[in-house]
């Protein structure tokens, strides 16, 4: 087979959740498949993270805009590589492309109600982008693949796909996820203290960051010995609009904010952790749990969406909406030994049940159906 994959922002700096799926399942991909032909289409990028092989090669793409970029210039490369299929990895594809298109949709959060406004304006125009983009490709996919069944049984619902069209594959966790025995010579790059809390929010409604910030006020009011908060991937000046916001001002000084945390770094950051956040309102599947988890670290996350799926019937699954639940949970991690340590062990023996080469495996069983069709 001669096999495209769009992986357009792989090579950009600050990478994110979408970006680094298909990344490591590219590199899954080339170490478990010598015989079939892989053409990486991306744009270019100061992180080069992914080298050519013998089969893999990398086709480098400029355009000024990822619109542009998708429905303009990687039609456009398609016709000269001629590929017996075409993987976009990102939810939205070109409408019209000439090859076999396989669809990663992670997930449908942009057809349903929002929660919130969002404040960043980059996120709002991909929100829009995936609306106009989404419907209007999906009768062109030989194969819809998601991450979760529930996303699966979402998806369904709302699109009703043909039968056979639509199936899930599972996500992984990077093995660079894993306890680091001094973690201290990086977490010292972010904050002086050795014991704190860490939470991903963002400004994006569903990561939940208002009432997040909320649970932890009201944990730092029941702790005896309150601990402070890493708060990766949110500006100072977003979290300091937050904070007046909600009338929680007084636990600005016990916010660490550094901004966007490379993911190298963040293994040495769930191991020093305490406890790690991750209290979305809604996700599709929430690959930092089990990166968390593989790194031996305690988590609280939420009993919504895809979330329990994946976190598994023995984690600390808490109400998104109620902010004394979180803190209660904060609280019982911090004063209960054996919680914290049966959570530890927990979380070491869930993770490796999700890994990036079973996602290669059956991502190529899929390729070879759809060349087969």
């Amino acid at each position: 087979m001669k096999i495209a994959i769009e992986a357009q922002r792989i090579f950009r700096t600050n990478k994110h959740g979408m970006d680094f799926v298909a990344l490591e399942t590219i590199r899954r991909l080339q170490q478990l498949d010598p015989e079939n032909e892989y053409y990486i289409l991306v744009s270019p990028g100061e992180d080069r993270c992914l080298s050519e092989s013998a089969n893999f090669h990398i086709v480098e793409i400029s355009c000024p805009t990822y619109p542009l970029w998708e429905q303009v210039a990687l039609p456009r490369a398609v016709r000269k590589i001629r590929p017996d299929l075409l993987h976009c990895t990102s939810n939205t594809a070109p409408v019209r492309c000439s090859a076999p298109l396989v669809l990663t949709l992670h997930d449908i959060i942009f057809l349903e109600k929002r929660a919130a406004q969002n404040r960043s304006m980059y996120q709002n125009l991909g929100w829009h982008y995936r609306r106009l983009v989404v419907p209007r490709i999906l009768p062109h996919c030989r194969k819809v693949i998601t991450v979760s069944r529930f996303e699966q049984q979402r998806i369904q619902q709302a699109l009703q796909l043909p039968e056979g069209v639509l199936t899930t594959i599972h996500n992984g966790v990077s093995p660079h996820f894993r306890p680091v025995a001094d973690p201290g010579a990086v977490t010292r790059k972010y904050l002086p203290e050795d014991r704190f809390l860490f939470f991903l929010g963002n400004t994006d409604p569903k990561k939940n960051t208002p009432r997040t910030l909320r649970g932890y006020a009201r944990y730092r009011e029941l702790s005896q010995h309150p601990l402070p908060l890493l708060v990766a991937d949110l500006k100072p000046e977003a979290a300091d609009a937050l904070l007046r916001e909600h009338g929680i001002e007084g636990i600005r000084p016990a916010l660490r904010l550094p901004g966007y945390i490379p993911n190298t770094d963040l293994p040495a950051i769930y191991s020093r952790a305490e406890t790690f956040l991750y209290t979305s309102l809604r996700e599709s599947f929430g690959i930092p749990i089990l990166e968390a988890m593989a790194c031996g670290t305690p988590v609280v996350t939420s009993n919504t969406s895809a979330i329990p799926e994946i976190a598994g019937e023995g984690a600390i699954l808490v109400d998104p909406l109620d902010e004394e639940a979180i803190a209660a949970q904060l609280l019982r991690l911090e004063t209960d030994r054996q919680v914290r340590a049966d959570q530890a062990a927990y979380g070491l023996a869930r993770a490796p049940q999700f890994t990036w080469e079973a996602t290669a495996r059956k991502l190529l069983d899929l390729y070879r159906s759809v060349a087969a069709q």
